[in-house]
C-alpha cells in the first residue's frame, strides 16, 4: 500500500514530462515532473531502509521529500510567472534539513521530525497557494488548481496533529503500521493525485489558449484576423442587439506603392505600427482585426456613430504622426476610414458593407479621412 501514492504521482511525473517535450518553453514543467519521482525515492528509502540506520534514512528521505516539496511549489508559482527565488529555496531546505539533523544525530527525537517535515510542507505549499490568490478571479481551471493546492496545504496540520498527536511509535515496525503513516499515503494517493491532476489540467489549458491565441491573432500586427474576428462579432452582436455597436473599416492609404518604392519590409514596419496604434487606442471591450493586406475593422461595443467617428480620427491622427526611418522627413503614413453604427436586423456583413461604403468614400474625397456611411449622422468635435 505504501507504494501505491507515490506510483500514481510518478505517473503524473511522467505526464509533466510529456507534456515538456511537447512545449519545452514552459520550463515549469520539468519541476512539475521531478517532484513526483524524487518524492517517491523519498518514500522508496523509507519503505525498504536504504540506508538501514534509522539516523542517515532520516535525512536521505528527508531531503528527497523536502527537495521534492521546493520543486512542486516552485513550479505551481513559475505557471504564473511567480517564484520563491533560489536564496529562499535554499533557507528553507537548510532550515528543515537542520532540524532533521538536529533531532536524528544531537537529540533523537521521531515525533518532532515527523512535525518539522509535514508541519513545513503545509507552511510551504499553503505559502505558495497564497502567492496564487490572484487566480480566483481568472478561469475556472485557475480557481481549481487555487483551491486544491489550499486544501492539499492545509490537510498537513489536522491529519499530522490526529494522527500521530503527542508520541510516536517506539520501532520503525510500529511506525509502518501506524495510523499516521497509513493516512500520510492516503491522503498522497487521494489529494496529492488530485492536486497533480489539477496542474496537468491547467498546463494543457495554457497549451490550448496558446493554441488559440495563435489560430486567432495575426502575427504581424498582433490584432485579430479575419476569421477571429467575424466569429467574434458575429456573437457580439447576437448577444447585444439592444445596445448600441460601431463598426470602423479601415485602409491604409497608398501600401502598395509604399511596398513597391520601399520593400516588403517597409510595408511590414507600417503595418506592425499601425497594429501598435490599435493595440493602444481600443478598449479591452473592442475588437481590432486586420482582414487582409492593409484592411482593417474595428467593432465598438457600446458606441455610437459619434463615439466611432473619434475612435477613428484618433486612428486617423496618430499613424499619420507616426514618422517611418524610410521615408523623408516630411513623409507619413495615412489612412481613411468608414464608419456605420449598428441597425435593427442587421447581420455582420451587411453592417461591414455600409462601413465599407463610407470608406470607399473617403478614399475617393481624397483619403485621409473619416466619413460615415449614408444614413449614420455624426456631430465631429470642434478642431
Amino acid at each position: 500500500m505504501a507504494l501505491i501514492g507515490p506510483g500514481i504521482l510518478c505517473v503524473f511525473g511522467l505526464s509533466f514530462l510529456w507534456a515538456w517535450v511537447i512545449e519545452k518553453k514552459r520550463h515549469y514543467l520539468l519541476g512539475l515532473a521531478a517532484a513526483p519521482g524524487l518524492f517517491a525515492l523519498g518514500v522508496l528509502v523509507q519503505v525498504f531502509g536504504w540506508p538501514p540506520q534509522t539516523q542517515p534514512n532520516a535525512i536521505v528521505s528527508g531531503l528527497f521529500y523536502t527537495t521534492a516539496m521546493l520543486l512542486a511549489a516552485e513550479g505551481i508559482l513559475r505557471r504564473s510567472g511567480q517564484r520563491f527565488g533560489l536564496a529562499l529555496d535554499v533557507a528553507i531546505l537548510a532550515a528543515i534539513m537542520g532540524g532533521l539533523w538536529y533531532f536524528a544525530y544531537v537529540a533523537p527525537n521521531l515525533l518532532a521530525r515527523v512535525y518539522i517535515q509535514n508541519f513545513g510542507y503545509g507552511f510551504i505549499l499553503l505559502a505558495a497557494a497564497l502567492h496564487l490568490t490572484p487566480l480566483m478571479k481568472g478561469r475556472l481551471i485557475d480557481r481549481i488548481l487555487f483551491w486544491t493546492l489550499f486544501v492539499f496545504a492545509l490537510h498537513f496540520f489536522p491529519r499530522t496533529v490526529m494522527t500521530i498527536g503527542a508520541q510516536a511509535p517506539a520501532t520503525a515496525p510500529a511506525f509502518a503500521a501506524s495510523l499516521f503513516w497509513h493516512a500520510l499515503q492516503l491522503s498522497l494517493a487521494v489529494l496529492g493525485a488530485a492536486l497533480a491532476a489539477a496542474l496537468l489540467a491547467a498546463a494543457l489549458s495554457d497549451m490550448i489558449d496558446d493554441l488559440r491565441h495563435e489560430r486567432d491573432i495575426d502575427g504581424l500586427t498582433g490584432v485579430l484576423n479575419r476569421r477571429a474576428f467575424e466569429s467574434r462579432a458575429e456573437a457580439i452582436l447576437a448577444q447585444d442587439w439592444r445596445s448600441p455597436c460601431a463598426l470602423v473599416a479601415c485602409d491604409l492609404d497608398g501600401f502598395k506603392q509604399i511596398n513597391d518604392r520601399h520593400g516588403h519590409a517597409a510595408g511590414d514596419s507600417v503595418l506592425t505600427a499601425f497594429g501598435e496604434i490599435l493595440r493602444r487606442t481600443s478598449r479591452t471591450a473592442d475588437l481590432a482585426a486586420r482582414l487582409g493586406g492593409e484592411e482593417f475593422a474595428i467593432l465598438l461595443p457600446g458606441s455610437t456613430s459619434n463615439g466611432a467617428y473619434l475612435f477613428a480620427e484618433r486612428l486617423r491622427v496618430g499613424l499619420s504622426g507616426t514618422r517611418f526611418p524610410f521615408l523623408p522627413a516630411a513623409g507619413r503614413i495615412t489612412a481613411s476610414f468608414g464608419i456605420a453604427q449598428h441597425q435593427p436586423g442587421e447581420t455582420f456583413h451587411q453592417l461591414l458593407a455600409r462601413a465599407d461604403r463610407g470608406l470607399y468614400q473617403a478614399k475617393a474625397a481624397g483619403r485621409n479621412q473619416t466619413i460615415a456611411a449614408e444614413g449614420d449622422v455624426v456631430s465631429p468635435a470642434p478642431a
